[in-house]
């Protein structure tokens, strides 16, 4: 008796070539005719994962299991690519036989097997596995940092004028926001130490400080401002605190995942981000609160960031980093370590070049007039009657006017030389601040006026046009002035220690920002809008004195003979500093509303001069030890 002849099958699909990617769940639609009987029995079953991207030509046939086997390259993947080895199917289901009794009892010659893609959830993509994925990634990453910052810089701010809080509130409540950012360096060794390796080491931490900075938005939707607002400033320092941990995550994972010739359109990807998170926070929100009120748009800036975190950041698969050594001892001791090298580190850098040194100086002193770009301009821009939509629109086309020219202000750098326009740009930036200061004197507009007294001045058409030019010219000039500045102190800083040294940097200009907000509020209040303005920019060009010394020839050392002697003159004014706090205990009350500046200031003194000790003491100890053996 012959045996049966083996059945025939057919490949169809619905398409001219079956594509898949690598890990798509496929599935067989078997059609048999069963003997003797008309219509025919479908058989639907699981055959496998595909194994590699690609596709199968339509019309392949075959008589044998085998044939079919090779044909079908699923028929013969073991394991699902993107799950872990240990998910692997049993080795004995690899070959998903389709002309099997087993998978199909009343197969007959004749039968149709036809492949389709299987259904399941739409998986959203892991943006850091390709290269436009990763500066899409890091594009709305920032957007989450900047959203914030516009939120409470320029909305919050905003309204609470508008609710008669005075410029040296406002002032102290923009200062403390940006506080916890010149403390952003002491987050780094949290953020390498205590890692998850399975919710990735860098995702994780941005994973938990979003949602933490949600949480910490959505809480204070009920209080009551303006007579609740010390606790607001509390909350939003909590939450500004968070921000601050997801900035040095974000920088963390960009610099483990960006290629090399990725990173400088990643850094620009990243600021245009954060530009774009800014006009969500600050424009955004006040042109909603004509529609909603003040108070839901706490929800909608927590919603913008919990977009990101379920779209962008859930998905996000974070590649694994090199293999760490064992930390001896607890995690907080390990810490603990890496916060003592960051100081010998920091200590060595800032002191083993003049440029680098200079860089120190210039960090803590105002780049140029900085009033225009802080509170003092949305207190003068409610105070001359300027509704909520059209401070957004201000505050929108500043933001525009002030990306583009960074980007040029980068470009003229490179070209012209750093420190020459650097300087031209600092010096410029005062102008519009004098043209304002000037326009505000001749219309008799000194000290501030609330905007809710029954009895204000009627406001000049020309006062309102004024601040429009001057708050576009100077984020002209602030936009190229910032495009230089980073570049000017990376040319000075160690590529040993790069991380750290520009790092401290960015925190010591981010503690500059917070108490130029403070004192131009309490000096309003005290000396008025034109005053202020003026000292504002003297103070601001003082920092040109510090830009022909950093200067840094090719091939120079990073350490000169003359770091012994920096170090020295630096201990001593830490040391004067620490004494007169002294005195200053003794007679706090005599500073009045200046307090807190004095006190921002001495914290700085304490912390700076523990860091100094601490890295003093390292370098110390192999002198000690080399004493004592001879």
């Amino acid at each position: 008796m012959m045996p049966p002849a083996p059945p025939r099958f057919s490949i169809t699909t619905g398409w001219p070539r079956l594509s898949c990617s690598a890990g798509t769940k496929l599935r067989a639609a078997i059609s048999v005719p069963p003997p003797g009987a008309a219509g025919t029995m479908r058989c639907i079953g699981f055959v496998g994962y595909c194994a590699a991207a690609g596709g199968m030509a339509k019309g392949a046939a075959s008589s044998t299991r085998e044939r079919i086997a090779i044909g079908l390259v699923i028929a013969r993947r073991r394991t699902n690519p993107r799950l872990p080895k240990k998910k692997a199917w049993p080795a004995e289901r690899t070959s998903y036989a389709l002309n099997s009794s087993g998978d199909c009892p009343r197969m007959a010659s004749g039968a149709r097997v036809t492949l389709a893609l299987a259904s399941r959830p739409m998986r959203l993509p892991n943006l850091l596995a390709t290269a436009k994925g990763r500066l899409a990634a890091f594009f709305f990453l920032y957007i989450t940092e900047g959203i914030p910052l516009g939120f409470a810089a320029t909305a919050v701010a905003t309204q609470l004028r508008r609710q008669d809080v005075g410029p040296a509130e406002i002032g102290a409540f923009v200062a403390s926001f940006y506080l916890p950012w010149a403390f952003k360096w002491a987050f780094g060794p949290l953020v390498d130490v205590f890692a998850s390796e399975r919710l990735g080491r860098r995702r994780g931490w941005i994973i938990g400080t979003q949602i933490l900075m949600a949480a910490t938005l959505l809480s204070p939707v009920m209080l009551k401002l303006p007579g609740q607002l010390w606790l607001f400033t509390i909350i939003l320092l909590v939450h500004n605190t968070f921000a601050a941990m997801q900035d040095v995550a974000i920088d963390a994972l960009a610099c483990g995942t960006l290629q090399e010739h990725e990173r400088g359109t990643a850094n620009g990807m990243m600021f245009a981000g954060a530009s774009i998170g800014r006009l969500i926070g600050g424009s955004g929100v006040l042109f909603l609160m004509s529609y909603t009120g003040f108070q839901p748009t706490f929800i909608f800036v927590a919603g913008c960031i919990l977009v990101v975190t379920a779209l962008v950041v859930l998905p996000m698969r974070e590649p694994p980093g090199p293999a760490r050594p064992p930390v001896a001892g607890s995690r907080l001791r390990a810490a603990g370590r890496e916060m003592h090298d960051f100081a010998v580190s920091s200590f060595r850098a800032f002191l083993g070049t003049r440029g680098a040194a200079s860089g120190l100086l210039l960090s803590l002193l105002p780049p140029g007039a900085m009033c225009l770009g802080l509170s003092l301009q949305s207190n003068l821009a409610v105070e001359l009657g300027l509704d909520n939509d059209e401070v957004a629109k201000l505050n929108a086309w500043s933001a525009v006017v002030a990306a583009a020219s960074m980007v040029a202000g980068g470009y003229l750098s490179d070209r012209l030389g750093r420190r020459l326009m650097l300087s031209i740009y600092i010096a410029c930036l005062g102008l519009p601040v004098l043209y304002l200061m000037s326009a505000l004197t001749q219309h008799g507009w000194i000290m501030p006026v609330s905007p809710n007294a029954p009895s204000r001045p009627e406001v000049p058409a020309a006062l309102v046009t004024a601040l429009w030019i001057a708050t576009l010219v100077y984020n002209l000039f602030n936009g190229l002035m910032y495009g230089t500045s980073s570049a000017i102190y990376m040319d000075v800083t160690n590529p040993r220690v790069a991380a750290t040294q520009f790092t401290a940097y960015m925190a010591l200009a981010n503690l500059t920002i917070s108490y130029s907000a403070a004192w131009q509020g309490i000096a309003i209040e005290a000396w008025g809008y034109p005053r202020t303005m003026l000292v504002d920019v003297i103070f601001g060009v003082a920092c040109l004195a510090l830009i022909p010394f950093m200067a840094r020839k090719a091939g120079e050392a990073f350490a000169d003979d003359a770091a012994p002697v920096r170090a020295r003159a630096l201990a001593g004014v830490l040391g004067l500093m620490c004494l007169a706090w002294l005195p200053y205990r003794a007679w706090h009350d005599a500073f009045g509303a200046a307090q807190p500046i004095a006190g921002t200031v001495f914290t700085l003194v304490f912390v700076g001069s523990a860091l100094f000790l601490l890295a003093g003491w390292r370098e110390l100890l192999p002198q000690r030890a080399v004493a004592q053996a001879a």
